[in-house]
């Protein structure tokens, strides 16, 4: 279980403190020293890090070569990185790996929201989170290579990613269609009651 400071001090304060709890438990590592490997959708089996030196010597082997996650939140090590020398400890430190790793995962859990027509319906969101979690799994949402994508900005209005203290009412929203109310109102016109053999 996550340090609930550490939380408060290096979390994108942009996802909720449980959300980010959820997130790591469900993607992150048990360690901020963890370094997972994998080529060809195989694990590749590497010795336990014992030190950040040692950490970093494991990432800087397989950047470029293999999908190389790192820390708390097995950040995807490679992204946005020319040569594995560019690559900074910063990325198995606890706070560093939080605040990257919360960060693109709120720009992911944006992307997959703005998929889904950024529903405000909090039913909603137990499935955008799974889908946000599976595509910082494998980097992928509906053929979107995710760490890559521009993120689609702050337009995502789920309650479930506001900061608790933010209100709803300070959160650039896109103007209110006027056909609004009328949404699911229309009368059936097509008959569906023979399928099914009813």
């Amino acid at each position: 279980m996550l340090d609930a400071a550490l939380i408060q001090q290096c979390a994108d304060p942009s996802l909720k403190p449980a959300i980010v709890e959820q997130f790591v438990t469900a993607a992150g590592a048990n360690g901020p020293l963890a370094v997972t490997v994998k080529s060809g959708g195989r694990l590749i089996l590497v010795p336990k890090a014992t030190t950040q030196d040692e950490a970093m010597a494991i990432v800087r082997q397989y950047v470029g070569q293999a999908v190389v996650r790192v820390g708390l939140t097995q950040f995807p090590a490679g992204v946005g990185v020319k040569d594995a020398a560019d690559l900074k400890p910063d990325l198995v430190d606890p706070c560093e790996n939080l605040r990257k790793g919360t960060a693109m995962f709120a720009k992911v859990l944006r992307i997959v929201a703005k998929w889904y027509g950024n529903p405000k319906n909090d039913d909603v969101f137990p499935q955008i989170f799974d889908d946000a979690v599976y595509a910082w799994k494998t980097g992928e949402f509906e053929g979107v290579s995710v760490f890559q994508a521009e993120d689609p900005g702050k337009s995502v209005t789920i309650d479930n990613v506001l900061p608790a203290h933010q209100d709803k009412a300070t959160v650039d929203l896109p103007p209110a269609d006027t056909d609004a109310e009328s949404v699911g109102s229309a009368e059936m016109r097509i008959d569906l009651s023979r399928i099914g053999g009813k």
